[in-house]
């Protein structure tokens, strides 16, 4: 049987990568930890502080990151084969999802925080991505 610290151990591992389920396999025995992540927790994208260009430089077009809340795998679509979750210039909503990001054997979706239009996508099918890593940028609507 696990041993309490080592249950303590997995839960802060959980929290540390933002996962919301773990199974841990141990001697033929399953544990599964799962938790519901606080909306408050949510990680946010640090704010940029821009220093203006030089007049003839032309403004950069507004938008917003979408990045890794984990670190893992960042997929772009359901299967290997299927069509991606998303394209540049698809118009999403709020709960849409984006991607999915595979951390320890679980996909994570990753789903649009509010609508908009997808202006960049910033990772490759396959690539592993760090927490913070930006992904996507939107431009709200």
């Amino acid at each position: 049987m696990m041993n309490e610290e080592d249950i303590r151990k997995y839960a802060v591992l959980m929290q540390e990568l933002g996962l919301t389920g773990l199974e841990v396999t141990e001697n033929d025995r399953v544990v599964r930890l799962e938790r519901t992540p606080a909306a408050a927790a949510a990680p946010q994208p640090p704010e940029v502080v821009q220093v203006p260009a030089a007049p003839a430089a032309p403004a950069a077009e507004p938008g917003v990151d979408v990045c890794s809340p984990m670190v893992g795998v960042f997929y772009a679509a359901p299967a290997e084969n299927a069509e991606p979750f998303v394209k540049v210039g698809d118009r999403v909503k709020k709960g849409q999802t984006l991607c999915i990001v595979e951390a320890m054997k679980l996909m994570n979706e990753i789903m649009a925080e509010q609508d908009g239009e997808i202006l960049e996508i910033c990772v490759e099918n396959g690539q592993v991505v760090d927490y913070g890593c930006r992904l996507f940028r939107m431009k709200r609507l």
